[in-house]
């Protein structure tokens, strides 16, 4: 038999990298399928009973949520409880630390701390929720133009009035965005603001003195 037929029977030679490398090529099989089973744990079982825990542990900030006397507890917990800042720090990557987020967000609004309230609402992922998503983005707009970042207010006022369009919503958030056009001196844009709110929203509260603010972008733009 000549060599070249040896080396076509018998391809797996001595010497070859296949044959010096067995072990070290069953290891990294071997180590992805660990890493596999440490994902499928990760993903099933580990971040599934953190976010059972932050849910239970979530509702007593809650609570404390809606009554301005006790904002301080609902941010920081009452020593029994956590509050949100835990929340979004401990149980990061469950479903109670998103939507922590997104009520520090609020409160550091209300509070006047609005780079807090930025960087809280920046950490807030969207969910696919038709309430909470444009909520998510309209306060990022309302902290950014506190901020006096009408360039950023407006961006995410838009995408706020355009996120779930409703009657409840999006006027709300297409007049603030009118307001911020006014004050980046584009009264264009925020006569397509409130003419948009006359126009789709017309039975929305907003809609009812939108023709002084309309007239008013009309004039400044000459």
């Amino acid at each position: 038999m000549s060599v070249t037929e040896k080396e076509i029977n018998n391809p797996v030679k001595k010497g070859s990298f296949i044959e010096e490398n067995s072990k070290s090529l069953l290891f990294i099989i071997g180590a992805v399928v660990v890493l596999i089973g440490i994902y499928i744990w990760y993903q099933n079982v580990y971040l599934k009973d953190r976010a059972q825990e932050a849910s239970a542990k979530m509702y007593k900030a809650e609570q404390y949520l809606g009554v301005d006397s006790l904002a301080a507890k609902a941010l920081t917990g009452d020593g029994g409880y956590p509050g949100f800042e835990q929340i979004a720090d401990e149980y990061a990557n469950t479903k109670s630390a998103n939507l922590a987020n997104l009520y520090l967000g609020g409160i550091y609004l209300r509070k006047g701390e609005y780079k807090k309230a930025t960087e809280a609402l920046g950490n807030y992922t969207e969910t696919g929720s038709p309430v909470a998503d444009p909520l998510a983005l309209g306060l990022l707009g309302d902290a950014y133009s506190e901020l006096k970042d009408y360039k950023q207010a407006a961006t995410y006022y838009k995408k706020a009035a355009e996120k779930a369009s409703n009657k409840f919503t999006s006027p709300m958030f297409l007049k603030k965005l009118g307001l911020v056009q006014e004050q980046l001196k584009d009264f264009k844009a925020a006569e397509d603001a409130y003419t948009k709110i006359k126009t789709e929203f017309p039975a929305s509260q907003e809609a009812a003195l939108i023709d002084e603010y309309i007239a008013r972008a009309a004039a400044m733009k000459k």
